[in-house]
């Protein structure tokens, strides 16, 4: 199994300290969070955005894929009633695709909570239908760019907008896009699912619908920092991954770093190596 660092863990390092450090852990990729590249994000170009590839592939890494992608510029929502501002929003997450690609990335993971929570006053099949329209809009810059874009189920303490693996797979056959899917993030699904994760993605990932895998405990922390079990999970991975149902990464995206970034990253990376030793699977 391949595994990515959420990059915004080692926020605080320059991007190629976050590469040597990530490779050196032991990772394959960094999953990058585009506000930490830039102040704002849409002022990156294109040479600047293939010289973050061209960095990670010098340390041995890949960019596998960006995430929390609506936090810079600050403002937007693709729920809004304000016509203009949704425009805006979606034009934002077109770059990004751009950006993506430009990087060597083969996906997006659109979680940004508080971007799409249905506005006061407002129902849920009207902030739905907008964020269909931007999101559909997005998939198909994806499509141009050979990219895929994901809609992630959240928890309702986040948003109350797409809360499961269900209602994101509504959408996703709504949008009927092949570069538009959905992912599994173990937190937010630990929280608001009813079967647990790896019968989630039994169920789920033979549709062709999940295109990614985040692993987190639903406390926050790392995987192997709080209750949930991972080795049945990564099971479910390899079982899924041969059976021809996953071919993406497993990207690591911790919230609550304990003891700090780099202690939370080391903890992670060699706890899920640690189980694929003791699977037989590394």
């Amino acid at each position: 199994m391949k595994f990515a660092l959420c990059n915004e863990v080692l926020k605080e390092l320059p991007f190629p300290e976050q590469c040597r450090a990530a490779a050196a852990l032991g990772y394959d990729a960094l999953e990058v969070a585009p506000f930490t590249l830039a102040t704002d994000p849409m002022n990156l170009g294109d040479a600047q955005a293939r010289e973050f590839g061209r960095i990670a592939h010098e340390h041995g890494l890949e960019i596998s894929g960006l995430h929390w992608l609506l936090v810079a510029p600050a403002g937007l929502s693709i729920v809004s009633r304000e016509a203009a501002l949704r425009q805006r929003s979606t034009a934002v997450m077109q770059r990004l695709v751009e950006l993506c690609a430009l990087m060597g990335g083969r996906y997006l993971v659109h979680g940004s909570p508080k971007q799409r929570s249905v506005p006061p006053g407002e129902t849920r099949t009207t902030a739905l239908e907008r964020a269909r329209e931007c999101l559909a809009a997005a998939a198909r810059t994806a499509q141009q760019c050979g990219v895929i874009y994901c809609i992630e189920p959240l928890s309702i303490a986040e948003t109350d907008l797409l809360n499961t693996v269900e209602e994101a797979v509504e959408l996703v056959r709504a949008v009927d896009s092949p570069a538009f899917r959905t992912m599994i993030d173990c937190s937010a699904a630990g929280q608001m699912e009813r079967e647990d994760i790896p019968a989630l993605m039994r169920r789920w990932m033979p549709t062709g619908h999940i295109a990614h895998v985040q692993v987190n405990d639903p406390n926050r922390r790392g995987p192997g920092q709080g209750h949930m079990r991972f080795a049945p999970i990564l099971a479910a991975l390899e079982e899924m991954k041969s059976a021809g149902h996953y071919e993406g990464i497993v990207a690591v995206e911790p919230f609550d770093y304990v003891p700090d970034g780099m202690g939370s990253a080391a903890r992670a990376i060699g706890y899920l190596r640690g189980l694929e030793e003791a699977s037989g699977h590394a």
